[in-house]
């Protein structure tokens, strides 16, 4: 009964959460409303018995990933409008379908693959955490592997774009000086 209604608070309030988030146009709001949904969602290992998965999901997505989200914001004007230029639809969606699909492949071979195993059969008196690194190194180690690889370049590609107009320091500058930068920018987006 209370696994019922605990189950069906937290679906409503993340799906509350995740609606903010989807729908706002404050930068700020959508963060906050964010991270609660990525707490609301740890609940629902929590009443699963997942209890490492609930701390993890607290500790990565919400502490993490929110922290380089707000970190990301801070190099955008979100009060300014955006206005996205038109590509080519075809090739788009063909990349993201082929990307989409080798991703699914990658993650799904080790998975559906019979040759691999566990070595170590889960004993009595294990806990949660043990299981999870059992499965996690063994089974599922190439998965691992590749997520680990793509944060490293995600990692690397953030350093590099927020590293890229790093050259200026408006400390240093004149009042006259950063004006003129803001009207030659407007020319330039213009």
């Amino acid at each position: 009964m209370f696994e019922a209604i605990a189950f069906y608070l937290f679906a409503f309030l993340t799906i509350a959460m995740f609606y903010i988030t989807v729908t706002t146009k404050q930068a700020l709001y959508a963060l906050t409303a964010l991270a609660a949904g990525m707490i609301f969602i740890s609940a629902f290992f929590f009443i699963l018995g997942a209890d490492f998965l609930g701390a993890i999901q607290i500790i990565v997505y919400t502490g993490a990933v929110m922290a380089l989200y707000a970190f990301g914001m801070m190099f955008f004007d979100t009060t300014r409008e955006v206005k996205e230029k038109k590509g080519n639809k075809f090739i788009i969606v063909g990349l993201s379908s082929l990307a989409a699909l080798l991703v699914v492949v990658i993650f799904a071979t080790p998975m559906v693959s019979e040759n691999i195993v566990a070595l170590y059969p889960v004993a009595e008196g294990v806990g949660n955490t043990q299981e999870v690194g059992i499965v996690l190194f063994t089974k599922y180690l190439i998965p691992f592997e590749v997520a680990a690889v793509m944060l490293l370049v995600a990692m690397i590609a953030g350093i590099v774009l927020a590293g890229k107009k790093m050259d200026i320091s408006l400390t240093l500058m004149s009042a006259d000086e950063i004006e003129d930068m803001k009207k030659q920018n407007k020319k330039v987006l213009s």
